[in-house]
């Protein structure tokens, strides 16, 4: 039997803006709202695929490679506490529609790759705090950090000595199609 992978399809943030949230949340959240999520783990997940087998995995990547869509702004200006999931999280007010596309593009092949997908509606955000089971107050909306997405990527999730961390397997950029 193949070894599985736990993965999902992600937006990495840039290391500008993951820097610049890492400082807004120290300044933000009291220490005790949650478990901070370390600056390089910061990410948009597009797909979560859950754990998958190596040939499952090429064949993502290869329907990921065939994806053609032009790259898109994304604004993160809106913040949230989901209670029951014990996250805190920073998003959209507004998701683009390219990011919107390229989400439903991924799920709906990992879905028909055998990858379940969550019935919930995509709600694109970067997650900033774990373990918030308590309520948290959550700041002004005057917040606001834009960046150009040019590229998604496969990631893997690794978990050792108590910390998860993760790594790039492949990543594609984002273009336009060429007629």
């Amino acid at each position: 039997m193949s070894e599985q992978k736990r993965l999902f399809f992600g937006v990495a943030l840039p290391e500008e803006q993951g820097q610049s949230i890492i400082k807004w949340r120290a300044a933000t959240f009291a220490e005790e709202s949650g478990r901070p999520i370390a600056a390089a783990n910061l990410h948009l997940t597009l797909a979560f695929l859950g754990d998958v087998s190596q040939e499952k995995s090429r064949a993502l990547c290869q329907l990921a490679a065939r994806i053609k869509q032009p790259p898109f702004t994304l604004r993160l200006d809106d913040a949230g506490h989901w209670p029951r999931s014990g996250v805190v999280w920073l998003g959209p007010k507004q998701a683009p529609r390219g990011l919107l596309q390229l989400a439903e593009l991924l799920r709906s092949q990992a879905a028909r790759s055998g990858c379940a997908q969550s019935p919930l509606p995509f709600h694109p955000h970067v997650t900033l705090l774990r373990n918030a089971h308590q309520p948290v107050t959550l700041p002004p909306r005057n917040f606001s950090w834009q960046f150009r997405v040019e590229r998604f990527a496969l990631f893997e999730s690794l978990f050792s000595k108590g910390r998860t961390r993760y790594r790039e397997l492949a990543g594609w950029e984002l273009q336009q199609e060429i007629l």
